[in-house]
C-alpha cells in the first residue's frame, strides 16, 4: 500500500460534521478516509485530462462536453454507460461501486479523463509533475450554494442539509464538503499562472457554449468541424442532457440518488438563487463575498 509522502496533507476527524473528515482543514467525504494515501499518491500520466470543479459548478456538464470532444462528436460513444461510470472521480468511492474510483482510473486506457473536486493544494503531486492539462469550471457562489443544497437533499451519502438556512450558514463558513468555495476558486485561479489550466465560468458556457467549446479545442490543440461543434452544443444542452438516461443520473440506484426528492439535473439556469435567497441572506452574502474576495481579480456573474 502506498504511503503518504513526508510533506503530504495530514488528516483528522472534523467532529461537527456528519460523515465528513478533514484534510488540512478541508472537509472531505468520510469514504475518503481509508483511501487518502492512495489518492494523494495517485500516479498521473502526461496525457491525463483533469476536470476540476467545486461541487455543483458544472462538473457533469463539462464532462459531457469533454467526452464529446475526445470522441470527435460521436454521440453513441458518449452513451455507452452512465456518466458517473464513464469517467472516475479521483477521490471518491461510491456506495454502489465495487471499487474506489482511483482504482477504476488506474485500469483505464489512455487518454484518461479524471474528475476531482479537490482544492488545488490537495491535488496529487504527480498531476503537477506530469504537467497534465486541467480544465477548471467555476460558478457564481449563490447558484452553487442553492444547487449544492438540493444535491445534499437527494444524495444519500451526503449529510442531511436540514434546511436552506442552515446549509447557507455552513456554506458561507466553508463547513461543507470540499470546504470554502472562496478558497477553492481562488486557489485554482492562482494555480493557472504556473500550470496548464483552462479556467472557465459556468455562466459563460451557458451564455455562449460554442465560444467556450472553441476555447477548449484551442487548449487541446484540436480541430473539429463546425457541424461537429454544433452537434456537441446540442447534445450537451440542458434539455437534451436532462432527457438522456446516460447523462441525467436516473439510472443510478434510488438509494444513492433519490430523484423523488430532487432531480439531479434540476434547472441549470444562472440566477435561480433569487428564488431561494431572502433579502437578508443576499445582503449578508454580499458582505461576506466582498470580504473574502478582496484583492482577487476574479469576477462572477450573478445571472445572465
Amino acid at each position: 500500500m502506498a504511503k503518504i509522502e513526508k510533506n503530504a496533507p495530514t488528516m483528522e476527524k472534523e467532529p461537527e460534521l456528519l460523515n465528513i473528515w478533514e484534510v488540512d482543514e478541508v472537509p472531505l467525504p468520510e469514504l475518503t478516509k481509508e483511501l487518502w494515501d492512495q489518492i494523494y499518491n495517485f500516479q498521473a500520466k502526461p496525457d491525463d485530462l483533469i476536470l476540476a470543479t467545486y461541487p455543483k459548478s458544472g462538473t457533469h456538464w463539462m464532462q459531457e462536453i469533454l467526452d464529446m470532444i475526445q470522441n470527435d462528436g460521436d454521440v453513441e460513444k458518449c452513451k455507452t454507460d452512465h456518466s458517473l461510470h464513464r469517467h472516475p472521480f479521483l477521490e471518491l468511492k461510491f456506495p454502489h461501486k465495487e471499487k474506489p474510483d482511483w482504482v477504476i482510473a488506474l485500469e483505464m486506457s489512455s487518454p484518461r479523463l479524471i474528475k476531482t473536486h479537490l482544492p488545488s493544494h490537495l491535488i496529487p503531486p504527480s498531476i503537477w509533475k506530469e504537467n497534465c492539462k486541467i480544465v477548471y469550471v467555476a460558478r457564481n457562489p449563490k447558484d452553487c450554494l442553492v444547487s449544492y443544497y438540493h444535491f445534499h437533499r437527494m444524495a444519500s451519502y451526503l449529510p442531511d442539509p436540514q434546511n436552506l438556512e442552515e446549509f447557507y450558514e455552513k456554506f458561507v463558513l466553508g463547513k461543507v464538503l470540499y470546504g470554502s468555495w472562496f478558497d477553492h476558486v481562488k486557489g485554482w485561479w492562482a494555480a493557472k499562472d504556473t500550470h496548464q489550466i483552462l479556467y472557465l465560468f459556468y455562466e459563460d458556457i451557458k451564455k455562449n457554449p460554442k465560444h467556450e467549446i472553441h476555447k477548449v479545442l484551442e487548449f487541446f490543440e484540436k480541430t473539429l468541424s463546425e457541424d461537429i461543434i454544433n452537434q456537441i452544443v446540442h447534445h450537451t444542452s440542458f434539455d437534451v442532457m436532462k432527457d438522456n438516461p446516460m447523462a441525467n443520473h436516473t439510472g443510478i440506484p434510488s438509494h444513492i440518488f433519490n430523484h423523488s426528492i430532487s432531480n439531479f439535473m434540476r434547472k441549470g439556469m444562472p440566477g435561480d438563487w433569487k428564488n431561494h435567497f431572502t433579502v437578508a441572506m443576499n445582503e449578508n452574502f454580499d458582505k461576506h463575498y466582498e470580504k473574502k474576495m478582496a484583492g482577487s481579480t476574479l469576477n462572477f456573474c450573478p445571472d445572465i
